[in-house]
């Protein structure tokens, strides 16, 4: 390969790209990755970093209130939007620097620019032109906008992150895990929130009594959730306020709407089709098993693949990557059990098949669920309650799927995923010893299966 200026040349230094430029460095490789924003990608700049630190944030409030039945007088309290702005932009700042670092101690070259691929072993960078032996795509995606009349006057997730000050009012369109998270986000920090979502339950993908039991547990939060319509039009008034024009004919005045309907591959511009890479029709890249187009040399990872948008799957995508085309090829990766959260408010959390999909793929089962309210809430005056639920393969008394609705479902469903990699069963669960008094308890007591 030293014909080429060399071995791999990545474009998008997100945190598939980065993993994988590390990787290969370390293998002896010469690695070249090119970023045109920030480094660190979606999850540190406009994704799950960011957000998380603005969901805490958002969660003061409930506990400024849950502290006075603990016997703690509070005096008045204020929120000021552009020093929680300010904390999370300069912790961003950090961020991006650690991932400059680690690049340049992996003596990975790092140039700044927008990339493009000119053909199977070549990309140009603001002018010049790079040689390579192989090119891996990890541009990531990028938020949707609905086509609809005044769809200029909202913004997307990547722009609520630099809102310049707290919208009183906002409406936000959609009803996946990005839409529940902003919208718990606004509501924590004082504003007015309606979520319009055109599906009868949020949460699409999940097992559905999550999506049910998050719509009431928003909603006594004050969230007003709106199902089975969508915004028609948005206009704009002389004050700046957003009039929305809903598809059951009301409307609603909101200074901000948001729109959270989803993300796309972010292949626009990159010349991958003039190189004869071939595109789903989303325009997320096609790959094979191994992560490589039908371009032998190109290959791509993560979100732009639109396989599992989550940071730790690109992660190891990029490793497998990096093993296979300068290592011995041992890694691989598997899409069952993947575990993930959502850090709306209260969190959801779930690992393994959905009580949908497992009745599709196994057919009988035992369904066990429990809802109660949490020991601190005893206290604390708060209505919020907790959800979880166990679907189990009633032939091999195998546990499918973990699923929570309640405070630090993540924290708690994170350590369950590696019972369910392991193959555990409902009896295994069953002879556990819980930790007394917690709510993760409940997923080793629950005893009598409801359907």
């Amino acid at each position: 390969m030293q014909q080429y200026d060399y071995d791999l040349f990545i474009i998008g230094g997100g945190s598939g790209g980065v993993r994988a430029a590390r990787f290969a460095a370390q293998y002896g490789a010469r690695v070249a990755i090119a970023e045109g924003r920030d480094w660190g990608g979606t999850c540190v700049n406009v994704g799950c970093i960011p957000k998380k630190l603005m969901s805490y944030g958002a969660h003061f409030h409930e506990d400024f209130a849950d502290a006075t039945g603990f016997g703690w007088r509070l005096g008045p309290s204020s929120f000021d939007w552009r020093a929680l702005i300010a904390a999370k932009d300069q912790e961003i700042s950090r961020l991006n620097a650690v991932y400059r670092n680690l690049l340049d101690s992996a003596k990975v070259d790092r140039i700044e620019g927008y990339a493009s691929v000119t053909n199977a072993h070549a990309v140009s960078v603001n002018g010049s032109s790079y040689s390579t032996a192989h090119i891996l795509v990890a541009s990531g995606g990028k938020p949707s906008r609905p086509a609809l009349p005044g769809q200029e006057l909202g913004i997307t997730s990547d722009d609520f992150f630099h809102l310049p000050a707290l919208p009183p009012r906002c409406v936000v369109l959609g009803g996946g895990y990005i839409a529940v998270e902003l919208a718990s986000i606004l509501n924590g920090l004082g504003s007015a929130v309606t979520l319009v979502y055109r599906g009868t339950h949020l949460l699409r993908g999940m097992d559905g009594d999550l999506g049910d039991f998050l719509v009431g547990e928003m909603r006594k939060k004050g969230v007003t959730v709106l199902l089975e319509r969508t915004i028609d039009a948005i206009a704009a008034a002389d004050d700046g306020v957003r009039q929305v024009l809903l598809s059951d004919g009301s409307q609603i005045s909101a200074e901000c709407v948001l729109f959270a309907t989803g993300r796309h591959a972010n292949t626009a511009d990159l010349g991958l089709e003039q190189a004869g890479v071939m595109l789903h029709d989303s325009a997320a890249v096609r790959v094979d098993q191994h992560f490589t187009t039908n371009v032998p040399s190109i290959h791509a990872i993560g979100d732009v693949i639109e396989r599992v948008a989550l940071t730790p799957v690109a992660l190891a995508e990029g490793m497998v990557v990096a093993a296979r085309l300068f290592g011995q090829g041992e890694r691989s990766i598997s899409y069952d059990n993947i575990p993930t959260a959502v850090f709306s408010h209260p969190n959801v959390a779930t690992v393994g098949l959905s009580e949908e999909a497992a009745r599709a793929q196994c057919g009988a089962l035992r369904i066990f669920k429990s809802e109660f309210k949490a020991l601190k809430h005893t206290l604390s005056g708060s209505t919020e309650r907790t959800f979880m639920k166990l679907v189990v393969d009633a032939h091999s008394d195998r546990v499918l799927g973990v699923h929570m609705v309640g405070a630090d479902a993540g924290e708690i469903v994170q350590g369950f995923a590696v019972a369910l990699q392991c193959g555990a069963t409902k009896a295994q669960f069953d002879a556990t010893i819980g930790i007394h008094p917690t709510c993760a308890e409940e997923f080793v007591t629950m005893r009598t299966p409801v359907a």
